[in-house]
């Protein structure tokens, strides 16, 4: 081969080599709710009507992104959500949605508790997140340990739910919540800074607080977040930017509590 068709072969297949490179690999499905777009990201889903309402229903996608039940800490609180198009720079603001949470018959893990709730901040290609979300099925339950962990906080990808009790106190990053299965439920969250508050149907003030998240990524996507044995319905996506509020609480001191 000469040194122009070789030139020729090397530039095409780079050529070739820059397409394929840039693409993205994953062509995700899209569903359109009202005035809003979706993108599937490791979750099935359909737009249906529920109880007489127009919602979007999602459910883990097993074949896309794995489970092992003897590897929870690796195989949940992954990318397994629905994307809110057009929107990849919410930093500040409220977050408000919706949503029914429902135990899949059968279910692929028996300790399944509905796991349901939202991400925000995400990276690019899925690289980062923060995420706040219910087990519905133990925020009313009688007893109180369990009452605990109805409420979970997590930053993928490395301080998820394990890793959170692992190397912090109790309750630092999970809490209660008097929320059920199958049974509507509006979580209202307000994101400032580093700061997360959430709160419950129309109660006045705040059931979760995060006062301190530990994402480095500060502006990103919003998705709807369901993970194994759940079946989740979601509704009435309300999202407000605003701007950062600074000296939140100051002067407040905790110490001696």
């Amino acid at each position: 081969m000469n040194i122009t068709k070789s030139f020729m072969f090397l530039s095409l297949v780079m050529g070739i080599s820059t397409v394929l490179i840039g693409q993205n690999p994953v062509s995700w499905k899209t569903l359109k709710l009202g005035k809003q777009s979706f993108e599937l990201h490791n979750v099935t889903g359909d737009v249906i009507k529920f109880q007489g309402k127009k919602v979007l229903k999602i459910e883990r996608d097993l074949n896309a992104l794995p489970f092992d039940a003897n590897n929870l800490e690796a195989t949940v609180d992954e990318p397994h959500y629905a994307k809110l198009m057009d929107l990849d720079d919410f930093e500040n603001g409220t977050i408000e949605v919706k949503m029914y949470s429902q135990i899949q018959d059968p279910s692929p893990f028996p300790a399944a508790a509905g796991f349901i709730g939202l991400y925000f901040r995400t990276a690019e290609a899925d690289s980062a997140f923060e995420s706040i979300y219910l087990r519905p099925k133990v925020g009313r339950i009688n007893n109180q340990y369990a009452r605990n962990h109805a409420v979970q906080y997590f930053s993928f990808p490395d301080y998820k739910f394990q890793t959170l009790r692992d190397i912090f106190p109790a309750g630092t990053y999970e809490g209660s919540a008097p929320v059920a299965l199958n049974e509507w439920i509006t979580m209202r969250l307000e994101i400032n800074g580093d700061m997360a508050e959430m709160f419950i149907n129309d109660l006045k003030y705040s059931s979760f607080v995060v006062d301190k998240m530990l994402g480095k990524n500060k502006k990103g996507g919003i998705g709807l977040y369901v993970d194994i044995g759940t079946t989740g319905y979601f509704r009435d996506l309300k999202v407000t930017k605003k701007a950062l509020k600074t000296n939140v609480n100051s002067g407040i001191k905790v110490s001696d509590i």
